[in-house]
């Protein structure tokens, strides 16, 4: 009987730390998405900005009017 308790003890322990490293990881994650979350927002309203100023800059792929 001591045996399986130990073995339970051990399982519980182990479980324990993998949920707090879990819960760790998660934390880290979501404040990853939060920052770019935060990003994707200033740089779409950098463009719609410029697009409603009237920013009418070339595009990369378009020829210049001399070719």
């Amino acid at each position: 009987m001591d045996d399986r308790l130990r073995e339970l003890e051990e399982r519980l322990t182990f479980l324990q730390r993998h949920v707090e490293q879990q819960d760790r990881a998660m934390l880290g994650l979501s404040r990853e998405v939060s920052k770019l979350a935060d990003r994707l927002a200033r740089a779409e309203a950098k463009l719609t900005q410029s697009a409603d100023a009237g920013d009418q800059a070339a595009p990369a792929d378009e020829r210049p009017p001399h070719w």
